[in-house]
């Protein structure tokens, strides 16, 4: 039994996990090349389950609303074929604690509470502060490792976030802290959004209704 997705499936999942994202970034997702990804993104955008759109200087693909409930049917069908579902649930529940902890990893990277002002944005003066932070993150990667290892059992497009986690948190440790938490790099944040993403759209859950 093949753990390997359809180019297809996978064009789309990427967009959902990315949000949005221009034909080369996509590609880059799951290592397709950029002809294949065009053309699905054109059949897709036909379907009615993508559109192009540019603002700000910037353009690329989001999911419509048809686009969203296609990929959660072909991942809910893919999901049964491997016959883990039960495996990416227990993956899910492990993972929701840990997420509880990088979301206030990622808060105090930005905020550093003062007197009379807990709202304080963090100007990075407090190297105890930051480095506070960045253990509370070198801990979420150490439970991140073997969970990862798990969904890349199940799944070949589950694998990476492990290691992209901990080259973004490696380049934090070095000096540059936008890798914490800018959207625009593969930060840790930005890793962690993602296999938050995958994981909902997998399982078919609501992000707004996590506990």
């Amino acid at each position: 039994m093949t753990r390997d997705s359809t180019p297809g499936l996978l064009v789309l999942h990427a967009v959902r996990v990315t949000g949005f994202a221009d034909t080369p970034v996509l590609a880059r997702r799951y290592g397709l090349d950029a002809v294949t990804t065009e053309e699905v993104l054109r059949d897709a955008e036909a379907r009615g389950w993508v559109e192009h759109s540019a603002f700000a200087g910037a353009a690329g693909w989001s999911l419509t609303e048809r686009g969203r409930a296609e990929n959660e049917r072909a991942l809910a069908a893919e999901l049964a074929r491997v016959g883990a579902a039960d495996e990416v649930r227990d993956v899910y529940r492990r993972f929701l604690p840990l997420n509880g902890l990088l979301l206030q990893a990622c808060t105090d990277w930005q905020l550093r509470p003062a007197a009379g002002d807990r709202l304080a944005v963090n100007d990075h003066s407090d190297p105890a502060w930051d480095a506070g932070v960045l253990h509370e993150l070198a801990c979420v990667e150490r439970a991140l490792t073997p969970l990862a290892d798990r969904l890349g059992r199940v799944l070949t497009r589950f694998r990476g976030y492990d290691t992209r986690f901990t080259a973004a948190l490696a380049r934090a440790r070095a000096g540059d802290g936008a890798w914490v938490d800018q959207t625009g790099l593969d930060s840790c944040h930005r890793v962690w959004f993602e296999l938050h993403e995958d994981l909902i759209a997998t399982l078919g859950l609501d992000r707004g209704a996590e506990p």
